[in-house]
């Protein structure tokens, strides 16, 4: 459905050592720098983080979250482990199984340095 993702962030370098260490967790390679941007490329579509192109400041979408397929709950969990290490911050409830419409999920939610909120989702 999707060719790409981009969010903002006001700290490149911050965000590539950020974004290497969570997405490496599930096995994405690091990215790749192109002037105001990294980008993570993969079979499936494109994530990229970018100092926005008007000069102005990032800011978070409220209500806004972007989130990742993750093969197995394990994986998910290095994911928000590494994320945290990396200077993510948890937020929502802990890791865990949430059952709703859809069946029964796996989730982990944090925030990256920047506020933008995250998720490892694997579908039970």
């Amino acid at each position: 459905m999707f060719s790409h993702i981009m969010i903002g962030t006001n700290d490149l370098p911050r965000a590539k050592a950020f974004y290497d260490k969570l997405l490496g967790a599930i096995g994405i390679a690091p990215s790749i720098v192109d002037n105001h941007r990294i980008f993570f490329m993969t079979p499936t579509g494109i994530f990229s983080v970018s100092l926005p192109i008007n000069g102005e400041p990032a800011t978070v979408g409220n209500g806004s979250t972007v989130g990742f397929a993750v093969a197995s709950p394990e994986q998910a969990d290095a994911w928000h482990a590494a994320g945290v290490a990396a200077g993510g911050t948890t937020c929502e409830d802990p890791p865990g199984v949430r059952e709703g419409s859809v069946g029964k999920l796996y989730l982990a939610y944090l925030r990256d340095p920047d506020g933008n909120k995250l998720c490892a989702l694997h579908r039970m």
